[in-house]
């Protein structure tokens, strides 16, 4: 299958792999944009009493109602248009098929095989992969199963009470933020912990009141060589060693989730005992691989099993849905008229549950890692602007702290308002007002106050126009979530694939990582630093300070 579209010179000098700015759809849509100008939503509203009913599609139990956009059938059906003209059929097709569309690694994108069913099939250079996935599934469930009952003990034969898991990036936001979402669903005696920052704070906070001989730490890592995961590992390995003072105790403490068995050995952990995954999963799609080991262990191989099974559900409507009906598809070209009509350079995700407070930083990665691009899959530079600054926090919070901003501001930000129409305790009368909550602020934004017509003082004027969706969960427990995050990895990808960017890949994380490896060796050596003069100033600076500190120390600690 051809996944790319052939280029096109757009006659001033700029160079557009795919024609993306010359194509009928997208010049009808920036002529469409200036014809709404004059049109409010509140118009909308009034011109169809039917208008929320009909913009709100529902699969599976998720409610998506996209009424509160800016926007009229002429601009759906065209924004519809542009995902046929882009290929995005073929392109949801060749994700599926595992053809190698992460073209800067030449790797194929199969994340969706992790959560496929025993009984499919999905062949990889015509070797099947849904057995190999299954496997490692089997022993983490075994494995989760044995800590879980106590059956799994520590070096002095206690069993694990916490669970300490110890990764970065994709590694460490989707099992922490899944946890965060569900443990209060479960019943489990095992606590998670989660340490990611190499900020030495991060994991002594952790540790702080964590008892050795009950604690198992995950060390997630593909390569076992990322520095940040392997210095904090490296600190809780000795804290253990010091707590127990057994070396043989790493083998009964640590467990790794790699492909590096050469190196998990050598760091002490038994191979046995490291849980594998593969290179066409890309770290911030790993939560349902053995990344997401930390959270099979806390909530249980059940639930686990069932989040794999809502994402599941979530692939199969993606892959076979029409698109006016497509959950991901819809979420995904809202987003782009927005970015590239209206002009967003923001997009809020705003879950009106306490329990989803770290999902905006999770789709943080998901999104700007993904398709903050600005060169396209034929190494031109984008033709679009590309991936919109994601941001967020848990309503009614944020509503005491940005929505001033949101409602008035000169910066008109859409959102995702994401309600659980059933909640997770019996304190009825919190929800009401929590869901009163979201409908008022999804309407206010909308369309203004409407329902106090009359002459109003500028600072108390809203205008209104300021679009967003409403995302409605029946629930939220493990297949629900794996529903609503597959939902928004697909609408990344539909996004990444109308603008052409290969959303598999982050090379911008490279260089930042290479040049903090030679000032680190700058600043434990007495060379001079060799960068520019800021920096230069700045490692001296530190330097400084960092010779004050260890002769303070030592005279501290000196006996004498």
């Amino acid at each position: 299958m051809n996944i790319g579209l052939p280029g096109h010179s757009t006659g001033d000098g700029r160079i557009t792999a795919d024609g993306l700015l010359e194509s009928p759809a997208w010049r009808e849509l920036c002529t469409h944009r200036d014809e709404l100008a004059a049109i409010s939503t509140a118009d909308l509203f009034d011109n169809n009493p039917e208008r929320g009913t009909a913009m709100t599609v529902e699969c599976d139990g998720v409610v998506l109602d996209y009424s509160k956009n800016a926007i009229t059938d002429r601009t759906l059906r065209l924004l519809l248009r542009l995902a046929r003209d882009r290929g995005l059929r073929q392109g949801i097709d060749a994700m599926f098929a595992g053809e190698r569309i992460n073209t800067t690694e030449d790797r194929a994108v199969l994340h969706t095989a992790l959560r496929a069913p025993s009984s499919a099939s999905i062949a990889l250079d015509g070797a099947d992969v849904v057995p190999a996935v299954h496997r490692v599934l089997s022993r983490m469930s075994e494995f989760a199963d044995r800590v879980r009952s106590g059956r799994w003990c520590g070096a002095t034969g206690r069993s694990i009470r916490t669970v300490v898991n110890i990764g970065i990036g994709g590694s460490d936001l989707g099992p922490a933020m899944a946890y965060h979402a569900l443990r209060d669903t479960t019943t489990s005696r095992v606590e998670a912990r989660f340490v990611s920052n190499v900020d030495g704070h991060d994991i002594t906070e952790a540790l702080r009141d964590l008892d050795a001989e009950t604690t198992l730490f995950i060390v997630s890592s593909k390569t076992f060589t990322t520095v940040e995961t392997l210095t904090n590992a490296r600190t809780a390995r000795q804290w253990l060693l010091g707590a127990v003072g057994d070396p043989d105790a790493v083998s009964k403490h640590f467990v790794a989730v790699s492909t590096n068995a050469e190196e998990v050995a050598a760091f002490g952990i038994d191979p046995a005992n490291m849980f594998e995954f593969w290179d066409w999963v890309g770290g911030r799609y790993s939560l349902w691989s053995a990344i997401g080991l930390s959270l099979m262990i806390s909530v249980g191989s059940g639930p686990f099993r069932e989040f794999l099974a809502g994402a599941h559900a979530m692939d199969d409507h993606f892959r076979t849905a029409s698109f006016d009906e497509n959950l991901p598809v819809l979420l995904a070209l809202l987003g782009i008229w927005h970015r590239n009509f209206c002009g967003a350079q923001a997009y809020a995700i705003l879950p009106y549950d306490q329990r989803l407070a770290l999902l905006p930083a999770y789709l943080q990665q998901l999104d700007m890692e993904s398709n903050g691009k600005s060169v396209d899959r034929w190494g031109h530079r984008v033709s679009a602007d590309t991936a919109p600054v994601i941001w967020g926090e848990p309503g009614t919070n944020g509503q005491h702290a940005f929505f001033q901003m949101l409602h008035q501001g000169t910066t008109p930000t859409p959102c995702d308002f994401i309600g659980v129409l059933e909640p997770g305790h019996s304190r009825r009368e919190h929800h009401d007002l929590l869901m009163a909550n979201l409908f008022a602020q999804t309407r206010a934004l909308a369309l203004g106050d409407i329902d106090n017509p009359g002459e109003r003082p500028p600072h108390r004027s809203f205008p209104g126009n300021r679009s967003t969706n409403t995302i409605l969960l029946p629930q939220l427990n493990a297949y629900t979530l794996g529903q609503l995050i597959a939902m928004y990895e697909h609408k990344v990808f539909t996004q990444g694939w109308l603008w052409g960017v290969n959303s598999f890949d982050q090379w911008g994380v490279e260089l930042g990582k290479q040049l903090a490896g030679r000032i680190h060796d700058d600043l434990r050596s007495d060379r001079p630093p060799r960068f520019d003069s800021s920096t230069n100033a700045l490692m001296e600076r530190y330097r400084l300070s960092r010779r004050a500190g260890s002769a303070e120390q030592i005279v501290t600690t000196d006996p004498k």
